[in-house]
This record gives C-alpha cells, sequence and structure tokens, in this order.
C-alpha cells in the first residue's frame, strides 16, 4: 500500500472519529434540552393548576379558636415558618399548600438549590401555609399538614418535615394527609420528631388557628396561586421579567441582589444532649 492511500484511510478515520464526536455532543445537549423542557413544561402545567386553586374559597373550616403560634417564628404573629440565618442579604418568600402538586413540583426541582443557598447564608427563606385545596377539593389534608408543620417547626425539624411531606405528596384528588396517623407515620422519617408531643400537637390541631390565619393573609394578597415564589418582594416564578426560573438562574438572581453583601450567620444545628448514663450499680456484698 502506498504511503498516498495509507494518509488517505488515516484521514478518512480521523474525520470518522471527529464526526462521531460531534454527533455525541450533539445528542448530549439535544437531552439536555429535552430534559430543561420537559421541567419547565411540568412547572408551567403546576402553575396552571396552582392558578385554579387560588380561584377557590377557603378551606371551609371554621375559623374560630386560639391562634396558636409555632415557636421560633413571629412572635407578632406574622403567619411565617423562616428557615436559615436571620440575617441573610437576601429573603425567598414561599407560599405554598402541602396537598398543591405545583408546589410539589417546585420543591423537587429547587430543593436542594434553596437548601445550599441557606447553608451559604445567601438566603433566608420564609414560608407561608395555604390551604388552597382543602376549599377546591375539599377535605382537610392542606389544613392538616400544616398544621404538622408547624408542629415540627416547634421542635425545631420544619425544614426536613416540610421536605418529607412534598417527597411524599399523594395525588391532588386524594386527602391522605387528612389523616393524622399518615402525617405521624411521615414523621417519622425525620429523625427524632416523633415524640408525645408531637402527636399530641398533631392530633389535637393545636395550630389550626395559626394555619387559617395564614390562609386568610395569601387570600388577601391577591396572589395568582400557588406556588408564589418572590425574591426580596420580586415575583420569580415561572419567571423573572423575561428569564425563566432555573436553578442556575436562582443561583445568578441571588447573586446579583447580594453583590457587596456580607452573607448571613448560619447557626450550626444543636448538637442532641445525650441521656444521662445510669451509675453502674454496686456489685450485691457477699454474705
Amino acid at each position: 500500500m502506498s504511503d498516498k492511500n495509507r494518509e488517505e484511510k488515516r484521514t478518512a478515520r480521523e474525520r470518522l472519529i471527529q464526526e462521531r464526536e460531534a454527533y455525541k455532543a450533539r445528542e448530549k445537549r439535544r437531552r439536555t434540552l429535552i430534559v430543561a423542557a420537559a421541567v419547565i413544561a411540568a412547572l408551567g402545567l403546576a402553575a396552571v393548576v396552582g392558578l385554579i386553586a387560588a380561584n377557590a374559597g377557603s378551606d371551609g373550616g371554621d375559623s374560630a379558636g386560639p391562634v396558636v403560634t409555632p415557636e421560633g417564628t413571629d412572635a407578632k404573629g406574622d403567619p411565617t415558618i423562616p428557615v436559615g440565618a436571620k440575617d441573610a442579604p437576601s429573603t425567598l418568600t414561599v407560599w405554598e399548600d402541602f396537598r398543591c402538586p405545583a408546589c410539589a413540583q417546585f420543591e423537587n426541582a429547587f430543593r436542594d438549590t434553596i437548601h445550599e443557598l441557606e447553608a451559604a447564608g445567601q438566603i433566608k427563606t420564609d414560608y407561608h401555609l395555604a390551604t388552597l385545596i382543602d376549599g377546591n377539593l375539599g377535605g382537610t389534608g392542606s389544613l392538616r399538614a400544616a398544621n404538622a408543620a408547624g408542629c415540627a417547626q416547634d421542635a425545631g425539624k420544619f425544614a426536613p418535615y416540610h421536605d418529607v411531606l412534598y417527597q411524599n405528596q399523594p395525588p391532588e384528588t386524594d386527602d391522605a394527609f387528612g389523616k393524622n396517623a399518615r402525617l405521624i407515620e411521615l414523621a417519622g422519617k425525620v429523625d427524632g420528631l416523633v415524640t408525645d408531643t408531637f402527636r399530641q400537637c398533631v392530633n389535637n390541631g393545636t395550630h389550626d388557628g395559626w394555619v387559617r390565619k395564614s390562609n386568610e393573609a395569601f387570600q388577601k394578597g391577591n396572589f395568582s396561586g400557588t406556588p408564589t415564589v418572590q425574591l426580596n418582594g420580586e415575583p420569580i416564578f415561572p419567571r423573572k421579567g423575561n428569564e425563566q426560573i432555573s436553578p442556575e438562574n436562582l443561583k445568578k438572581w441571588v447573586a446579583e441582589a447580594n453583590k457587596g453583601k456580607k452573607p448571613g450567620r448560619v447557626s450550626p444545628t444543636p448538637t442532641p444532649t445525650p441521656p444521662p448514663t445510669p451509675p453502674t450499680p454496686s456489685p450485691a456484698a457477699t454474705p
């Protein structure tokens, strides 16, 4: 075989390899765009569901009863559960309903990003709980789950329990969260949450009045639906201006808002005090 033929074959092989690599790169980009489009479409569809729910009335329950504010929330009665450093330079405000499928779509897509920003002291997240689905479809799952979340806040475990509820959300028409036993069962996924105090709080509906107050605040706010998500008071769901929300854009928007500002001081998670070790009994005297 002549040197010329060898060179031509080598060039052909190299060209084939380059074409295959280019094809792989195009396919990777295509798959990435398909996944991104699916997430955006799911969020958009879920937002429509949330909008429909927002047009419903209240949960239909009796608004009478004491308003017992969960521990560690605004002492003035503002129906908000804060997560993250109090002095964080930016605040993410989230209005949610535990039965709302749009809220689960949002949480499952952005949970890791939000926790990352909280842990870095970049944002504090203020959660407001609503009961729109109860008013739209009937049942009490929105109210019961929000009360249980308030009970988890009393124990200092709102954030992990909040995540567990959205990770185990039943279909919108299934009022499984209306059963206290199911809410307590799910609480078993959060270390140390299930105690007699927590069970009593859930079963007694200790924070029902507070949840109804929060839902009334949502109704008076004239929001379009759940989830309603704001960064420093500016709506960012499903988009901020002309930009579609995404984990990357959320990080970018927070970085822009925090430019030149110090991060908040994140308090370490307290380590539970171990129970005292019982004294070792003295050996019995030999008669």
